[in-house]
């Protein structure tokens, strides 16, 4: 999932973000309700996550507004305001579902891709649920991996670098590809923390087989192409 979390709460926000990125989801944040309703305005998302006390903008304020632009993004508004009224409230401005805070992670976790699979059910979406290159085969539902029929088990980071080298197989991606649509943020291209995470996914695709499947491309990138020799 792509999310965007408009949360003014510093520590809240760095929370949120950091638990979903671990789970391997693409997350933006916005401190309050103004750069959060510019932010849902430009950018292609999955899920808004809001709080409804936000500085400049309110979240209710926020979602009323982006419903009158026409933007049927789903909204998940948190609140620490979680009477029947509140809640009622918040559904009525436009908001799809309403956690009250404060709440378990995982919960709110369930709640988002509830929201987001029904977004891909209302726009018809055809995103691949799952890849095959040769032998290996990538599933994006169950987060099973495997090649030739064996299982490989893999940490979020690396089964978000091997889907999205799965998903542009025989092409070359770049460092900052990977960064920007791996990691979701920017900075040196030339760090070797991409050089050392598909290290250890190269360790777990091509261990034991006779022909490697992830290939470093010179000056340029990585690319993930079948075994054949």
């Amino acid at each position: 999932m792509r999310l965007l979390i408009i949360e003014d709460d510093r520590e809240a926000a760095a929370y949120l973000v950091k638990a979903f990125r671990e789970v391997g989801h693409t997350v933006d944040h916005a401190g309050d309700g103004l750069d959060g309703y510019a932010l849902a305005r430009e950018g292609d998302y999955d899920v808004l996550i809001v709080d409804r006390m936000l500085p400049k903008l309110d979240g209710l304020s926020l979602v009323r507004a982006l419903r009158e632009q026409e933007i049927a993004t789903p909204v998940l508004i948190l609140s620490a305001l979680g009477q029947v009224d509140d809640r009622v409230k918040g559904l009525r401005a436009g908001g799809d579902d309403y956690l009250p805070k404060p709440y378990a992670f995982s919960e709110l976790l369930a709640r988002t891709e509830v929201l987001a699979r029904r977004r891909t059910a209302a726009t018809g979406s055809s995103e691949a649920t799952a890849y095959r290159v040769g032998d290996l085969e990538l599933d994006r539902l169950s987060h099973r991996v495997t090649r030739a029929g064996r299982e490989i088990v893999l940490q979020p980071r690396e089964f978000r670098l091997l889907e999205y080298l799965m998903r542009h197989a025989g092409q070359v991606v770049t460092r900052t590809m990977l960064l920007e649509n791996v990691w979701d943020y920017h900075f040196d291209p030339q760090t070797n923390v991409i050089d050392v995470h598909v290290s250890r996914l190269r360790s777990k695709i091509d261990r034991g087989f006779e022909h490697p499947m992830i290939h470093t491309v010179r000056g340029a990138g990585y690319v993930i192409r079948p075994d054949e020799p």
